[in-house]
């Protein structure tokens, strides 16, 4: 081992002299050049008619497999270095031991820009001597001269680089790209360079020079590199572009810049053309997963994180259901599979399809192995209110809680309050009413101090349900601790708080907050406020003041619809626009009628037909829609009052109307007149339902 030392360090001591006499100046240098070229020189036996060693490759060979004695005897046989070689070759040998700034300035003798035309030339005759297997019209350097340099200009870079100059370090390594792009603009045929180490280089140096943009904070220059390295054929083989297409996609969706789309004009007709960082990213990471699905390079269980979180931001989550799908067992495993595709259905508001695919994960195994996905079909059964089957899964989660973890428990408490208070209002007997009115305010409050009051949904949801039982008190003293909590971002809060102050009679105050979440709110998102506030100004008496806010509310809607159809993209989670159209010209119909403005209320009913002919608000009067209760209360009103009095029929269609809505004063009501005219026993009956009518009626909301 020691002699093999000795041995390297004895030719590294030969080369370095010999590259020192080619470095020689003035006459020394131009007496060496003329030996070089001189017809009966020994050494010209060898040498290219340029002057460029044919031998050079070999003794790169044997220097890259350590074959030192070989080396030495290549080099003293044939010593045919001229400048620009002996440069290279010295600065990748101190490169090598270490000595970057010694190594630098070594690259900074060579004069590139000189040597360019005639590397374009050497590669594009290469080029077309593979095409046409033509021998004539030899390159004016030979391919393995041009490696030599290339390789120089790589190392220059490289070594850049090490000193933190990363600008310099990537103008240099973008050098390289430039040449081989002049020289050959259809890019590079396969195989080429095989005989050397030039498709080595050029293949590093694709790599390298985006990651230099990056280390320099040139993020536009970065995205311009990666599109270059990609859309060009760099003769990459497959794992190598697979890495880049990954960073590119990393660096779109994480950098922060937003760069202009690509220009691909020159693709086919009809491809798909990304219009921004999301779209592009999304696309690079969907062509890598059909590469693993296809096993054209190795598994990156990464990439479908990356996928996950770029489509979650979008708002695209039943593609993402499809990629999920799409993927080839073994992949993911199967739990986790159905517990992401899970959660994009539910994010989709496909809640039935979510809750099978969690039910198949939680008909085997153990319920403490099954935590989170008995705490998402707790969620997916919230989301559908008539659903009962949720409380079991929350307290199934609970029984199974590890760790004693007050957060997860919090939640699980949270789940089992919601899915508590929604069997309440489905509930079929006042009994199992209250007693789970009753458990899921407990289980709410337990929720909230588990997390410390500073979890906005368990606050939001144990204001709500104070509110439905008409605990109006505690309900604003929850609302208000959640806007202060939310520092008034979320408009369902305020919301909620302007709605329980209104059933407080607090209608100044209610308008108050709902002018204050107005200033705070962007246009688009303005329609359930100014509907809120409409209805505060009308139980004021204020119908002037309504008509001109229900107004505004239609303008929003218009400018909403308008830019739709122009293709401008909307967040999710606002209220559908055809409904609130809807809902808005039936308030301003029945405004109108109470100004006794009757061709303006007809003017809202037709609004409301052209919209949708047979929507149960047109046709208030009839039964058309089955869960409509102000259309099920009229069609019993209607029906009470006729000759006959038809009273079991008028009685199925008020508690219908309860069964929807335990809260409706009118409902109450009719049922009160309906047992009074029955009579007798009934006077108990009517007694109750009429004081639970003024009960409801006094504490009813501006909704």
């Amino acid at each position: 081992m020691e002699g093999r030392k000795i041995e390297r360090g004895r030719l590294r001591g030969f080369v370095r002299r010999m590259a020192m006499e080619c470095l020689c100046s003035g006459e020394q240098l131009r007496a060496a050049d003329e030996i070089i070229r001189s017809p009966e020189s020994a050494i010209t036996k060898d040498c290219s008619a340029s002057g460029y060693s044919s031998q050079n490759g070999e003794i790169e060979q044997y220097l890259d497999n350590g074959n030192i004695e070989e080396a030495e005897l290549s080099l003293r046989e044939g010593v045919c270095l001229n400048y620009e070689e002996a440069r290279a070759l010295l600065g990748r040998l101190e490169y090598q031991r270490g000595h970057v700034e010694a190594a630098l300035r070594v690259f900074d003798g060579i004069d590139i820009p000189a040597l360019v035309p005639k590397m374009k030339i050497s590669i594009a005759r290469k080029v077309d001597r593979r095409k046409t297997r033509s021998q004539w019209d030899s390159p004016p350097m030979p391919l393995h001269a041009v490696s030599l340099l290339m390789e120089a200009i790589y190392l220059k870079s490289r070594a850049l680089h090490d000193l933190g100059k990363f600008k310099e370090a990537a103008q240099e390594c973008r050098m390289i790209l430039d040449i081989v792009e002049a020289a050959v603009p259809e890019g590079l045929p396969a195989g080429f360079g095989k005989d050397c180490k030039l498709n080595e280089i050029i293949c590093k140096a694709v790599e390298l020079l985006p990651e230099l943009w990056k280390l320099g904070g040139f993020s536009l220059e970065a995205i311009s590199s990666y599109r270059r390295s990609l859309l060009n054929n760099w003769n990459l083989d497959g794992e190598t572009i697979a890495r880049i297409q990954k960073e590119f996609a990393i660096f779109l969706l994480y950098s922060g810049c937003e760069a202009r789309p690509p220009n691909l004009h020159s693709q086919l007709d009809g491809s798909f053309v990304p219009r921004n960082n999301m779209e592009e990213a999304i696309l690079l990471l969907m062509i890598l997963l059909r590469k693993f699905n296809l096993k054209r390079v190795e598994r990156d269980p990464t990439i479908m994180h990356h996928l996950t979180f770029a489509l979650s931001i979008s708002g695209q989550l039943k593609p993402l259901a499809v990629q999920f799908e799409e993927l080839l067992p073994g992949m993911l495993d199967k739990r986790e599979w159905s517990y992401n595709v899970a959660l994009c259905y539910l994010a989709e508001e496909d809640d039935s399809t979510a809750l099978n695919l969690l039910k198949r994960i939680l008909k085997s195994g153990d319920d403490s192995d099954n935590f989170k996905e008995l705490l998402l079909a707790s969620k997916a059964c919230t989301e559908r209110s008539a659903h009962t089957e949720g409380a079991s899964y929350a307290q199934r989660a609970i029984a199974n809680i590890q760790g004693g973890c007050e957060q997860l428990a919090g939640v699980a408490d949270l789940l089992l309050g919601v899915n508590l208070s929604n069997q309440a209002r489905c509930a079929t007997s006042d009994t199992e009413r209250a007693s789970w009115q009753c458990e899921a305010l407990e289980v709410l409050e337990n929720a909230e101090k588990k997390m410390h009051g500073k979890d906005p949904r368990a606050m939001y949801s144990l204001s709500l349900e104070n509110a439905d039982q008409r605990k109006l008190d505690a309900a604003a003293f929850y609302a208000k601790k959640l806007v202060k909590l939310e520092a008034g971002s979320e408009l369902r809060s305020w919301l909620l708080l302007a709605r329980i102050l209104s059933a407080q009679k607090q209608f100044a105050d209610a308008e108050t907050i709902i002018d204050a979440a107005l200033d705070q709110t962007g246009k688009w998102s303005q329609g359930d406020l100014l509907r809120t506030k409409a209805r505060i100004q009308a139980a004021q008496g204020q119908l002037r003041n309504a008509v001109e806010t229900y107004t505004k509310l239609l303008a929003v809607i218009q400018l909403r619809t308008k830019s739709l159809s122009a293709g401008i993209f909307l967040a999710k989670g606002t209220k559908d626009d055809i409904s609130l159209e809807i809902e808005t010209w039936y308030d301003l119909a029945l405004l109108y009628l109470r100004m006794s403005q009757w061709r303006d209320a007809e003017v809202c009913v037709s609004k409301i037909r052209t919209i949708s002919p047979y929507s149960a608000l047109a046709w208030h009067v009839e039964d058309l829609d089955r869960k409509h209760v102000p259309s099920l209360i009229s069609t019993a009103s209607v029906l009470r009052e006729i000759g006959n009095r038809p009273l079991p029929s008028v009685r199925c269609f008020l508690t219908d109307a309860l069964q929807l809505d335990r809260t409706n004063h009118a409902a109450w009501f009719n049922l009160g007149l309906l047992y009074k005219e029955e009579g007798g026993r009934s006077a108990a009956e009517a007694a109750e339902c009429f004081q639970a009518a003024a009960l409801l009626e006094e504490t009813a909301p501006s909704r």
